[in-house]
């Protein structure tokens, strides 16, 4: 069984009389232990794709299936206890706070799940040696690389030790070298975490190493590829 399935997605948006269609009829399924990249130009819906499935945003028709719970089928606080619980998300910008130092920022998300202080720290400081920080877990963003600042956002949603980690182009503002290394440790926590990682990218960089890479263009899945273990494309399988 999948972890995540959507049947039949529709999203678009109307200006004047004009109706702009996001998604028409999208239907895919992801599962766990793997690194899934949908790939696509920009403009093609992937972002909307993603906030959908992470239960951000409410789709005109079609549903969502999120470690066997009905995603819209409750209420916006049901959704938003589901993500705070089950998902941790990437975003494009790192959307760190300047303040506080990388160990505060991983640990942030765990006062809200009521975790105490010292448990916190506990995981905040594994969780950032586990993506190579620990000699710069008191440091500023400002002190960070660009790739040191998306690897603490990668430790703030794996903190949580979510089912499902939601990445939107956590590559895009990277040289080649640190863009290698967050989209290994993507894959590295996909694979030893069992967890569900759907990454969204029109970064042709990361196709070789995603294990599944669906290809997406105005607003469906058009291709389904499985990755070989030398970064070849398998076999194109049939979409959902």
């Amino acid at each position: 069984m999948s972890s995540l399935a959507a049947t039949g997605l529709c999203m678009g948006y109307t200006s004047g009389k004009l109706r702009t269609e996001i998604l028409r009829g999208l239907s895919l399924s992801v599962d766990a232990g793997q690194l899934t990249l949908i790939a696509g130009p920009s403009g093609c819906g992937k972002s909307t794709l993603l906030s959908i499935l992470s239960g951000l945003q409410r789709p005109d028709a079609g549903s969502v299936v999120a470690l066997g719970e009905d995603l819209f089928r409750g209420d916006r606080y049901a959704r938003d206890r589901f993500r705070l619980q089950h998902t941790g998300f990437v975003f494009q910008g790192f959307n760190l706070f300047p303040a506080l130092t990388a160990l505060e920022q991983v640990m942030l998300p765990l006062g809200y799940m009521g975790v105490d202080d010292v448990a916190a720290q506990a995981r905040g400081r594994a969780t950032l040696e586990e993506v190579g920080l620990a000699d710069r877990m008191h440091l500023l963003p400002a002190e960070l690389s660009g790739g040191e600042k998306q690897r603490v956002a990668i430790a703030r949603a794996l903190v949580k030790r979510p089912e499902l980690l939601f990445a939107d182009e956590p590559t895009s503002s990277l040289d080649a070298a640190n863009g290698q290394i967050v989209i290994d440790t993507l894959r590295r926590i996909a694979h030893e975490h069992a967890t569900t990682v759907l990454c969204v990218s029109h970064d042709p960089r990361l196709v070789t190493h995603a294990d599944r890479v669906l290809e997406m263009e105005d607003g469906v899945i058009l291709g389904d590829h499985r990755i070989t273990n030398n970064g070849a494309m398998a076999e194109e399988e049939n979409t959902p």
